[in-house]
């Protein structure tokens, strides 16, 4: 067995899989037609950040079984086509969690304190102890938006210094706010109560320019900002103009919307303390992630053992075929339910109806609960850690069965509960294998899952389907489906519209703007 290592990683991790056994090249550095041409030799890849993983590189990739990422974030995989072409894809998360969040930490203090500054003002020769003046960490609010693995560590960090921590997170139970003793707020009563924010979430087009010039206006005069976690979630044009004009007091930067940034003027700004994107890089994260790739690539390739998987949950060759349809049918189910539901999830159930009922059905509610999670999380969750995850999120986890499926064949159900609501997400397959949503809450539908979808509460009423297409046309995006659910003529009713193209969030506002639309969501399947 051949495996090609193509970013640097820990000598450590090459040893390991050579003493295993394996035929180990190291070919850092490589174009994209070099990896493409040398590619079909290897049963392994291992990469960090910079590897370009394409759909061309996986069609060239003839005898590729694994794609193993020493560190968490797969941005640079492309997923779905290595899922279809049976390539395992592995990560390692939790292995940059407490580095991440000790990174944050420190920019806090050097923000706060003015170190970089004081430190290049001492260098030029200068001694300037009234111009670095700072502020105290003791006793101030910081509001830390996202409180999931790095989150949580952040807040840790910051109780023991002695700070006020309040923090949002949509998906956050008031169970788990208190068990890490955070005071659970809205978003803007972050923003208007915060004295340093820390950021924590993952990029998607909710976060996007979440800090905008909007949002930094509720902001208390003389906040700091620190983010630590994606490029983009930060308007950097509104950051700068806000440190401009004094609102913002400082600004602490890991991560940019282009990277490298270029000759970005925020960077520039006397008020901004920037690093480029170290939040990972210890010695000691990098040689744990390194260990722990390789120890995964060894597992899988020498002994079938699949670990960390964000595409395969660990199952039996035997099994596979048939529970492949349903993983896919409960995965998708639950990453739409939580897109379409938003709130601190305190219990999901995974209903098992007709022949559902039969089979193994522990694969399959770990992928319903990685479905659920990933949209919240994005590339920290996979098939091995979503049950750890939920548990630390304070979520139940139950699974009922029964041998009635009404007029289908096999069924699955998602209930999920939060606040005191309830949703629920029915699926079926179709012909055995293709999956399909059929009912939403009380509403019957007939939904493909997949692709990006526009889904609609509107009121029952002539003219809302056209007055979409004409909005969406417009602006040349093409509709691939369109599906309908209503209570009853002139009711409540839901529309699910399949699109060929991005919705951004300024034609999302036009859309909930036309008449008789209650609320509109964007899924990502």
């Amino acid at each position: 067995m051949k495996v090609l290592v193509s970013d640097s990683i820990s000598p450590k991790g090459v040893e390991i899989m050579k003493k295993a056994g394996l035929h180990v090249d190291v070919r850092t550095g490589m174009t994209p037609e070099e990896l493409r041409s040398c590619i079909p030799e290897y049963h392994g890849l291992v990469i960090r950040s910079a590897t370009k993983v394409t759909a061309e590189i996986i069609e060239a990739a003839v005898n590729l079984k694994v794609i193993g990422r020493a560190g968490s974030g797969l941005d640079n995989v492309d997923k779905e086509a290595a899922t279809k072409k049976g390539i395992v894809v592995m990560n390692t998360p939790g292995g940059n969690t407490i580095t991440t969040a000790e990174h944050a930490i420190a920019l806090m203090f050097a923000l706060a304190r003015n170190i970089p500054q004081a430190t290049l003002s001492m260098k030029e020769g200068k001694w300037e102890k009234k111009r670095f003046m700072g502020v105290e960490l003791f006793n101030k609010t910081l509001g830390v938006i996202g409180l999931g693995n790095i989150g949580s560590q952040v807040a840790k960090r910051a109780q023991a210094l002695e700070m006020n921590v309040i923090g949002y997170d949509p998906f956050l139970s008031d169970e788990r706010a208190g068990e890490l003793g955070v005071e659970k707020v809205d978003l803007e009563d972050l923003f208007r109560r915060a004295d340093f924010i820390t950021i924590h979430t993952p990029l998607t087009p909710e976060t996007r320019n979440l800090i905008n010039r909007d949002s930094i206006r509720m902001m208390k005069d003389g906040v700091m900002i620190i983010n630590c976690a994606r490029g983009g979630i930060i308007n950097e044009t509104d950051l700068y103009e806000a440190l401009q004009s004094g609102k913002v007091a400082g600004a602490a930067l890991d991560v940019f919307e282009k990277e490298p940034p270029g000759d970005l003027p925020l960077l520039k700004h006397e008020r901004v303390v920037c690093t480029p994107h170290l939040g990972a890089s210890t010695s000691e994260a990098q040689e744990n992630v390194a260990i722990a790739i390789s120890e995964q690539i060894v597992d899988f390739l020498l002994y079938g053992t699949i670990r960390n998987a964000v595409n395969f949950p660990s199952i039996p060759a035997d099994q596979l075929p048939r529970l492949r349809p349903y993983i896919s049918l409960a995965e998708a189910l639950g990453s739409f339910v939580s897109q379409i539901y938003e709130g601190g999830i305190t219990e999901v159930t995974v209903e098992y109806r007709g022949e559902a009922e039969e089979i193994d059905s522990k694969p399959v509610t770990i992928a319903a609960l990685k479905g659920l999670l990933t949209p919240i999380l994005t590339e920290t969750v996979n098939f091995v850690n979503a049950p750890l995850i939920a548990r630390e999120r304070g979520i139940e986890v139950k699974e009922t069965k029964s041998p009635d499926s009404g007029d289908y064949h096999t069924m699955l159900v998602i209930r999920v509960k939060a606040d005191g609501k309830e949703s629920s997400v029915f699926g079926t397959l179709y012909g055995k294998k293709d999956p399909r949503i059929i009912r939403i809450d009380k509403f019957p539908v007939e939904i493909v899952p997949e692709g990006i979808m526009l889904f609609i509460y509107n009121h029952d009423r002539p003219g809302v389907i056209g007055n979409i297409g004409t909005l969406l046309g417009r602006n040349d995006i093409n509709i691939a489906r369109m599906h309908f659910g209503r209570e009853s003529a002139g009711g409540m009713a839901i529309s699910v519209v399949s699109v060929d193209a991005e919705v951004d969030a300024e034609l999302l506002e036009e859309i909930r703007r036309l008449p008789n639309i209650i609320s509109v969501r964007l899924i990502r399947l």
